[in-house]
């Protein structure tokens, strides 16, 4: 009787289990990362091209750091895959703009992260996180 009680219980238990945020699911979260480059001719960020091997986080669930990095494609795409249903932050760096432009410029100012926050809400699901705009000097 102790052994169906056990059995029965860590059956219950396994079932019962939800599986937070992050890998080991079969969803996906895809996007694009333009970048905006400086150009001093106009003292403006005019230059448009795709965002091309730059750095995408994500962050599982709450977690306070970032659970994985990929980097974009030629074509500034990136693709998050093998995810799990929940709540994920996805998240770049670019230049401050706010920080950067004078006069005079300022080329050491600070990255900032450029963030969105995705939901998975069904197994099988690519969310498209849109496009991130990036600016660079």
């Amino acid at each position: 009787m102790k052994k169906f009680i056990a059995i029965n219980i860590l059956i219950f238990s396994i079932w019962g289990c939800k599986k937070p945020p992050g890998p080991g699911g079969n969803s996906s979260i895809k996007g694009k990362v333009t970048l905006y480059l400086y150009d001093p001719s106009t003292n403006t960020f005019s230059k448009k091209y795709p965002a091309a091997d730059v750095d995408v986080y994500i962050i599982y669930g709450n977690e306070l750091s970032y659970g994985d990095r990929i980097r974009t494609d030629y074509e500034g795409d990136f693709e998050f895959k093998y995810l799990r249903k929940g709540d994920y932050t996805i998240y770049v760096y670019s230049v401050d703009t706010v920080v950067y432009k004078g006069p005079p410029a300022n080329p050491k100012a600070p990255k900032i992260p450029i963030t969105k926050t995705i939901t998975i809400s069904k197994k099988k699901q690519t969310v498209d996180a849109g496009d991130f705009v990036i600016y660079d000097d």
